[in-house]
């Protein structure tokens, strides 16, 4: 008997999402009868469901709060993947924190704290929740800087100031995809520190098939330790001027899975959810 998963997204007018039907066809080839639907239709009976993914909820960032509420509806009632309890930490980039020297040195100011913090040959700033490059800026301006951090304070957000790291102009960042827990393929991304369209990490020409180096595959292993209970996730990597890979973002909320780029991609997926189901 097939079973039935919501393969969850937004208002796609544009069709930002282009993994869709291949992430759909692989769940039909695994007995997974998949159907697509927006998170926020308040038509949907998220009970008929066995299972719910999370796919591309691109939206959410201006609705975060009601996006979250639906998670936790969602979850009473049928499996919810990745889990809300995830979607909830995963959404709001202070998880970096926990994470200690896993991560990127990243300075934080939430709203009510003074700007302070030490020089830079170059920044970038950006709020804690956000996606893509959105209200990201880059500078060799520490005045800018103070001045974006402030203003994202200011706003009630929490801004968040790291360093610019070379490295980017030449290695890029290296996107590995796990699911199930189990390494998949990876990718190296050209990232955009201005603009941050909706979608546009499909773009032609942004990303590329790679092998990632032992120490890489390490360290994602080691983030992915602090989350057992995911579906699918993406560890974005960067290197440090001295060559030491760190996490600059762990995305397990509605990240672009490169599908297409990898043969046999699709196929992990499908069987990761099996699995899971």
């Amino acid at each position: 008997m097939s079973t039935s998963v919501a393969y969850v997204t937004f208002v796609d007018p544009n069709g930002f999402d282009d993994e869709k039907e291949i992430a759909l066809a692989a769940w039909a080839g695994a007995g997974i009868t998949g159907r697509v639907v927006r998170w926020d239709d308040p038509e949907v009976d998220w009970a008929a469901f066995d299972s719910v993914v999370v796919r591309s909820a691109w939206d959410y960032v201006d609705r975060r709060a009601e996006f979250l509420d639906w998670a936790r509806r969602v979850e009473s009632v049928t499996r919810l993947l990745n889990p809300a309890a995830v979607l909830a930490r995963n959404t709001d980039k202070t998880y970096l924190r926990s994470l200690g020297d896993l991560a990127i040195p990243t300075h934080w100011v939430a709203p009510g704290e003074a700007v302070d913090f030490p020089d830079l040959d170059e920044y970038v700033v950006k709020p804690s929740v956000s996606s893509g490059a959105r209200d990201t800026i880059r500078t060799g301006d520490r005045k800018k800087a103070e001045t974006h951090a402030a203003q994202l304070a200011a706003d009630g957000r929490t801004a968040m100031i790291q360093p610019y790291l070379d490295m980017v102009e030449t290695e890029g960042e290296t996107s590995l995809l796990y699911f199930g827990g189990r390494f998949s393929h990876a990718v190296r991304r050209n990232p955009a520190l201005t603009g941050g369209a909706l979608g546009s990490e499909r773009q032609n020409g942004r990303a590329e098939l790679r092998s990632p180096e032992s120490d890489q595959l390490a360290l994602a292993e080691r983030v992915l330790a602090e989350f057992p209970e995911v579906l699918y996730a993406r560890v974005d990597l960067v290197r440090l001027s001295d060559g030491a890979p760190v996490l600059i973002e762990l995305e397990l909320t509605e990240p672009y899975l490169f599908l297409r780029y990898a043969p046999g991609a699709a196929a992990n997926l499908a069987r990761a959810l099996a699995e899971v189901l």
